[in-house]
């Protein structure tokens, strides 16, 4: 098998030109969401950068924005941006199952929730538990498991006390004694 021998002046230019290309379109920082994801982490992976949103959930706005999630995210186009955008603003077009929120406490609704909304929203859960007095809110407020773990070898850190090995005291001797009285 011979190999075509190609001028390397050539090939040098093309590549130059390629490379020039790819510099223009390249994007740092692509905001989507008002949160910068990293330009050099394929599509489905910088969504993924949002709270709130994981792997499945980066999928389906991707195929809903008719993005393609392989590429990366700072090859894409302003369009692009403006559809992912969208589509993280309005979650209509998504299933109701994906959504992190249904049948919200006060409203009755289904949504999803991204960054510092699903932060407040479970804080606000979490007062309203200790408030009355559930079992979820009285294990939150001491710290302990709320999911029923069993709690006798793990979870130190949250019952606030570490076992430990105590070692035996040495009883004083004989003449210790003497010097003390």
């Amino acid at each position: 098998m011979a190999e075509k021998q190609v001028n390397p002046e050539i090939k040098q230019t093309s590549e130059v030109k390629q490379t020039s290309e790819v510099k223009q379109d390249y994007k740092h920082i692509v905001r989507v969401a008002n949160v910068d994801l990293p330009g050099e982490k394929s599509l489905i992976v910088a969504l993924t950068k949002i709270k709130g949103v994981g792997m499945n959930l980066a999928h389906a706005i991707c195929k809903s924005a008719k993005v393609n999630q392989a590429i990366r995210a700072g090859h894409l186009t302003d369009e692009q941006i403006k559809s992912l955008n969208q589509v993280t603003s309005n979650f209509s077009s998504l299933p109701k199952w994906l959504f992190n929120r249904r049948k919200d406490f006060e409203t009755g609704d289904d949504m999803h929730l991204l960054t510092g909304n699903l932060t407040f929203y479970v804080d606000n859960d979490l007062k309203r538990m200790k408030k009355i007095k559930s079992y979820k809110g009285l294990r939150h407020q001491k710290g302990l498991t709320v999911r029923g773990q069993r709690t006798k070898s793990n979870f130190r850190k949250n019952k606030g006390k570490v076992v430990g090995v105590v070692k035996k005291k040495i009883a004083p001797e004989a003449g210790d004694k003497k010097d003390k009285k």
